[in-house]
C-alpha cells in the first residue's frame, strides 16, 4: 500500500503522524510512505531524521487578524493545492492521512476531492475549524477524546481511537528511570516541562518553587525550561542567588529522555497538549496542567478540563499562575499520598495503549487494496 501522511507546524501534529507511519511500516514493511509537510516547518527536519521520505509544499498558518498576512497565507494555501496535485499524480497513493496543522488542510482536501481514500486524526478535545470542515469530505475521522465527537457534524464517520505514544512510555521501571538521572527511586520526583520553546510564565513561577525546593532536599526535580527561555531563566535564577546545579535537580534546556523522566516522576507539571497528555496517561502520572492560552480555539484548556473531570489533574490557568500558587498546589499533592495515588490511577484509566493498533487497522480497512 502507498500512503501519504501529512501534518505539521507543531510536534503535537508531527509526532502522531510519525507514529502512524512507523506503525504501518511495522505491520507491513513493504508499505511505501511519503510524508508531505511544509518546507519551513519542524517536519522538514524531523521527518528526514526519522528515515521517512519527505515532500515539501508551501504553507503558512492563517493569522488571527485581517491584513496582508492573511492574503499571503491564503496564497500559500492555493499554491500548496497545486503542489499537492503534482505529488498525488506522481506518488499515486492508496490512502492519505492528515493529523492537523495548516499543511494538512490543502493536502487532505485535494486528495479527498480527487477520489483518494482519506482519514483524519484529531488529537484535541475541541477540534479545530480546519478538521471540522475536512470531516465533511474524508472517509473516517479518528479522535482522541470522546468530548470531541459532538463537535463534528458527521458523527457516523467519527471513531474514538486515542493518540499513539512512543513505545517506551510506560515500559520503563521507576528504578530504571531514577538510575538514568542519578536519582534515588524512593524519593518524590517532580517533572516540569513547558514544550520545546518553553513556557515563560511557568518558568517564572518555577523560580519561586525552586526557592522552596532548596529547603526540601527529599524532593527531586527534572525541569526542562525550553530552548528559547533557558538563558533568561538561568539569569533569573542567578539574580535570585538560587544554585540549581544540584545532585537531586536536573535543570536543562530540552528533555530528550521523556520516557525515563515520566518513569521516575510522581507529579508532572506543564502545558496540556494532546500528545503530552496521552503520554502522561499511559505513564499513569498525576499532573498540574497550565494550558497554553493562545492555542487555537483554546483547545489546550478543553484538553486539561477533560483530565480534571476524570480526577487525574489539577488545573491552573496561565493568567492565574504565580509561584506561590504553584508551590501550594505542589505541596498539597506531594504531602497527600492517597490523593496522589488516586490521581495517578485516574490518569492511567484515561490511557488508550491500543491506539496505534486501532489506527493501523482503520488505515488498512480504508486504503485502496
Amino acid at each position: 500500500m502507498r500512503v501519504i501522511v501529512t501534518g505539521g507546524g507543531t510536534g503535537g501534529h508531527i509526532y502522531p503522524a510519525l507514529a502512524i507511519a512507523q506503525g504501518l511500516l511495522a505491520r507491513e514493511p513493504d508499505t511505501q510512505i511519503l510524508y508531505v509537510g511544509t518546507r519551513e516547518g519542524m517536519e522538514a527536519r524531523l521527518v528526514p531524521e526519522s528515515g521517512l521520505d519527505f515532500a515539501g509544499v508551501s504553507g503558512k498558518g492563517l493569522p488571527r487578524k485581517l491584513g496582508s498576512e492573511l492574503f499571503r497565507a491564503a496564497g500559500n494555501s492555493l499554491q500548496a493545492v497545486g503542489e499537492t496535485r503534482k505529488i498525488l499524480k506522481r506518488f499515486h497513493p492508496d490512502l492519505v492521512i492528515g493529523t492537523g496543522g495548516y499543511v494538512s488542510g490543502p493536502v487532505v482536501l485535494t486528495a479527498a476531492l480527487s477520489g483518494i481514500p482519506t482519514l483524519l486524526h484529531e488529537q484535541n478535545a475541541f477540534p479545530g475549524l480546519t478538521n471540522r470542515i475536512l470531516a465533511l469530505f474524508v472517509r473516517r475521522v479518528m479522535v482522541t477524546f470522546p468530548e470531541s465527537i459532538e463537535h463534528f457534524g458527521v458523527k457516523k464517520k467519527v471513531v474514538q481511537v486515542g493518540l499513539p505514544v512512543r513505545a517506551e512510555i510506560g515500559q520503563i521501571s521507576r528504578a530504571e528511570g531514577s538510575r538514568h538521572f542519578g536519582f534515588q527511586p524512593e524519593k518524590k520526583t517532580i517533572l516540569v516541562t513547558g514544550g520545546s520553546r518553553g513556557a515563560l510564565t511557568l518558568n517564572q513561577a518555577m523560580v519561586t518553587v525552586l526557592k522552596n525546593l532548596s529547603l526540601r532536599p527529599e524532593i527531586q526535580l527534572i525541569w526542562a525550561t525550553g530552548k528559547e527561555t533557558y538563558q533568561e531563566t538561568s539569569e533569573r535564577l542567578k539574580s535570585e542567588n538560587i544554585i540549581w546545579e544540584r545532585s537531586h535537580w536536573r535543570v536543562v534546556k530540552y528533555l530528550e529522555d521523556i520516557p525515563q523522566a515520566l518513569a521516575c516522576a510522581d507529579l508532572s507539571i506543564g502545558r496540556a497538549g494532546a500528545a503530552s497528555l496521552a503520554e502522561i496517561a499511559v505513564a499513569g502520572k498525576a499532573s498540574i496542567l497550565i494550558p497554553y492560552p493562545y492555542a487555537a480555539a483554546n483547545h489546550q484548556e478543553h484538553n486539561a478540563r477533560s483530565f480534571v473531570r476524570a480526577g487525574a489533574a489539577r488545573l491552573i490557568l496561565d493568567q492565574d499562575l504565580n509561584g506561590a500558587k504553584l508551590w501550594k498546589t505542589i505541596s498539597e499533592l506531594l504531602t497527600d499520598e492517597s490523593l496522589l495515588e488516586q490521581m495517578s490511577t485516574a490518569a492511567g484509566n484515561l490511557a488508550q495503549p491500543g491506539a496505534l493498533n486501532k489506527i493501523v487497522n482503520l488505515c488498512r480497512e480504508t486504503g485502496r487494496p
